[in-house]
């Protein structure tokens, strides 16, 4: 019987663990910090993958979820690049560059509107997906200090000496 509780709680732990770290890495989190190399981060899998897109070019960096560079050696995908919901497509090989990167280049143009899909594989691990808009306004949470509402007890309001 106690082993029996003892991995209940073991299971839960590990469960209770796993659910705050993947909690941490929503596309909110990504968009409130600045990517290593000025792109838009994701969580895919095993993976944080960041991306760099400029017309005709992609590039995707791959670390881990502690943000170590992962090798790239072996490894490819794809991407399909549209913009907006009904504008052109184009599909584009991702290719290993460099210790981390992948790249892909094409005839493609990178706007407010384009949105980037990649399939991921790695030697010995599953493809994983992740989807990105590059040039996506930054998050209305991330406000310069100075755009920050001010607290009640900033506005005039009642104050209580004691």
């Amino acid at each position: 019987m106690n082993t029996l509780k003892i991995a209940a709680l073991l299971i839960g732990a590990t469960l209770a663990g796993a659910s705050m770290l993947a909690g941490a890495h929503t596309e909110e989190f990504f968009d409130s910090r600045e990517s290593a190399h000025g792109g838009q981060t994701r969580m895919a899998g095993p993976y944080h993958l960041e991306l760099v897109a400029k017309d005709k070019e992609i590039v995707l960096y791959v670390m881990d979820h502690a943000d170590r560079d992962l090798s790239t050696d072996g490894g490819g995908g794809k991407a399909t690049v549209q913009i907006g919901k009904a504008g052109n497509k184009a599909s584009v090989k991702l290719e290993p560059a460099g210790s981390n990167m992948l790249k892909a280049t094409g005839d493609f143009k990178v706007t407010p509107e384009t949105v980037v899909t990649v399939f991921v594989e790695l030697p010995g691990q599953e493809v994983t997906a992740a989807r990105f808009i590059p040039l996506k306004p930054a998050a209305k949470t991330a406000r310069k200090a100075g755009d920050a509402k001010p607290r009640a007890e900033d506005q005039g309001g009642h104050h209580h000496h004691m």
